[in-house]
């Protein structure tokens, strides 16, 4: 399919942890047609079932290392001091000039880092929406993570501290949703997937 004739979205969804975007990404993926997943690298080793180039592009720390040397990483970071993970320039560009729509959940730093790629990429910079989950009150935030019951009070502590920041960057997203109920949340982001979708081609978001 020739470059120009491709009008494909590539939709990013980020917030705090217990916003519920990685939810909200998953549906869009299964219930949109036509929607896939943006597989991402890592360093940690694969567990048990999962493919190599279907689950994640698994990389050792030699080969992550060189890949970031040449530049091929939109964005990556190291998670909890311990594994990298990094979204390959080549997993987002072949997609996306294949005329295939993406979605993908990064953190606020990532969202910048792709941005700033999308300046003088047009292929990124005319398929890109984000959208931000903001929660209602940090007190609703709190009720969220303790309420999902794998984070003691430590975690939860920092992962509010980390909203905290995140939030500072709202004004660098195209959509701001504050977080409701789940099919609220799911209804929003659906209309701004439609309305990405059906834009012209290199029209802003």
């Amino acid at each position: 399919m020739p470059f120009t004739d491709v009008h494909p979205v590539l939709m990013i969804i980020a917030g705090p942890a217990g916003t519920g975007k990685t939810t909200l990404a998953a549906r869009i993926i299964a219930e949109v047609p036509g929607v896939e997943k943006v597989i991402t690298a890592t360093t940690r080793p694969a567990r048990p079932g999962e493919v190599d180039g279907k689950d994640y592009h698994f990389f050792t720390e030699e080969e992550f290392d060189a890949s970031l040397s040449k530049g091929e990483f939109l964005e990556w970071a190291r998670v909890h001091g311990r594994h990298r993970y990094g979204t390959l320039r080549r997993s987002v560009q072949e997609k996306l000039a294949a005329g295939i729509n993406l979605v993908m959940n990064v953190d606020v730093q990532g969202v910048r880092s792709i941005k700033e790629v999308s300046k003088s990429d047009p292929l990124i910079r005319n398929a890109l929406v984000t959208i931000f989950v903001a929660p209602p009150d940090m007190d609703e935030l709190r009720k969220r993570l303790i309420g999902r019951g794998h984070d003691d009070e430590e975690e939860i502590t920092r992962r509010l501290h980390t909203a905290a920041e995140e939030m500072r960057s709202m004004d660098i997203f195209d959509h701001v949703i504050v977080s409701g109920s789940r099919k609220e949340d799911f209804a929003c982001v659906f209309a701004i997937w439609k309305e990405a979708a059906s834009r012209d081609p290199g029209q802003a978001p």
